[in-house]
C-alpha cells in the first residue's frame, strides 16, 4: 500500500506559505509541471486582486509571479461557480498587460502573461481536466500558422516571432474532473490540489519540497491555528452558499450584487461568533467592518 502525506490546501498555502522566497521551489515545481518547461521564480508581484486575505475576493485565492523570463504568471484558485468567469479571466489578464505599460507605451516591452486557473467546480461541457488556449493566426487557405518577423530593438535585427511568444496563454485545470490516474508530472500536482495529499511514489520536480514544506504536521502552532480557522471558514462558506442557492440568493452573489455578498458574509460572521472567534479576526477574514459586525451580529445575538 502506498503511503500518503497530508498537506495543507493549496489556496491556504498560496496565502500563507508560498509568498516566502524560501518556498519558491514549491511554486517552481508546480509551474514547471503546468508549462512543461523549467521555471525559475524571481519574485511575487503585487496587484489589486493579489492580497493575502482569502476572503477578500470571497471565494478566490491568487498569486502573481514573475519568472526568470520576465513573464507574469497569475495562478488563481476558484472554489465556486461564477457567472462570467471567462470574461473575468480576460479582464484580469488585460489589466495586467495595461498596468505594466509605461506612460509612453513601448509596445515591444508589453509583458507576457500566463493565466493558470485552478477550478473546484465543473467548468464547461467536455471531459478533459486540463485545457489550454492561446491566440494563433493561421492562413484561411493554407491552414498554416503565421510566423512573423519583428525588429529586435537591442540587436537591430529582424527575428522570427510566434503568436505564443506575444499573446497571453491560458490554462484551465478542472480539479473535480481528475480521475486520480497518474500519467504525468502535472497529474501528481493535480492529485495534491484535489486531495491535499501526496503519495510517496510521486517523483516530479520539487514534489518532495511540497511534501516537506506543505505537510500539515510541519506547521507551527500559529500556522496550525490559522489553518484550522481557514478550514472552519471554508466549511461555513460552503454551507452559506448552499443555503443561498436554496433561498434564491446565489444568482445575486454570482452577479456580484453587493447586498447579496454582504448578507452571506454576515451569516459567516454570525457563525464564527457562535464558535467564539475574536470579532477583529472575523472582520479581517470577511472584509466586514467591526462596527457592522457589532450592529448586525452582536445585536442579533443579544436579541436571541
Amino acid at each position: 500500500m502506498i503511503t500518503e502525506t497530508e498537506v495543507v490546501h493549496f489556496d491556504w498555502a498560496i496565502n500563507n506559505l508560498l509568498r516566502d522566497k524560501a518556498n519558491f521551489d514549491v511554486l517552481e515545481g508546480f509551474l514547471s509541471a503546468v508549462l512543461g518547461e523549467e521555471v525559475e521564480v524571481i519574485k511575487i508581484l503585487d496587484n489589486a486582486s493579489n492580497q493575502p486575505d482569502a476572503l477578500k475576493n470571497f471565494n478566490r485565492a491568487d498569486i502573481l509571479i514573475k519568472d526568470k523570463k520576465q513573464r507574469q504568471i497569475l495562478v488563481e484558485i476558484q472554489n465556486h461557480q461564477e457567472i462570467g468567469y471567462m470574461e473575468r479571466i480576460l479582464w484580469g489578464v488585460s489589466k495586467l498587460i495595461v498596468d505594466t505599460l509605461p506612460e509612453s507605451p513601448d509596445y515591444h516591452n508589453i509583458s507576457k502573461v500566463i493565466s493558470i486557473s485552478i477550478l473546484y467546480f465543473n467548468f464547461g461541457l467536455e471531459d478533459d481536466y486540463v485545457y489550454y488556449g492561446v491566440n494563433e493566426f493561421s492562413g484561411l487557405h493554407t491552414q498554416k500558422n503565421l510566423v512573423f518577423r519583428q525588429l529586435n530593438p537591442e540587436s537591430k535585427k529582424l527575428e522570427r516571432r510566434y503568436s505564443k511568444e506575444v499573446f497571453p496563454e491560458y490554462y484551465l485545470i478542472s480539479v473535480e474532473r481528475f480521475k486520480d490516474v497518474i500519467t504525468s508530472d502535472l497529474d501528481e500536482w493535480i492529485y495534491l490540489l484535489k486531495h491535499s495529499a501526496l503519495r510517496a511514489d510521486f517523483k516530479s520536480k520539487n514534489i518532495d519540497k511540497a511534501r516537506e514544506k506543505l505537510a500539515l504536521l510541519k506547521l507551527s502552532p500559529e500556522e496550525r491555528k490559522s489553518y484550522k480557522n481557514y478550514i472552519q471558514t471554508q466549511l461555513i462558506e460552503d454551507e452559506v452558499l448552499e443555503t443561498a442557492r436554496s433561498e434564491g440568493l446565489q444568482e445575486g452573489l454570482e452577479q456580484g450584487v453587493e447586498q447579496g455578498q454582504e448578507k452571506a458574509k454576515l451569516e459567516i460572521a454570525r457563525k464564527l461568533l457562535d464558535q467564539g472567534m475574536d470579532i477583529e479576526m472575523i472582520a479581517a477574514m470577511t472584509g466586514l467592518s467591526v462596527e457592522l459586525i457589532n450592529i448586525a451580529c452582536v445585536g442579533w445575538k443579544s436579541e436571541e
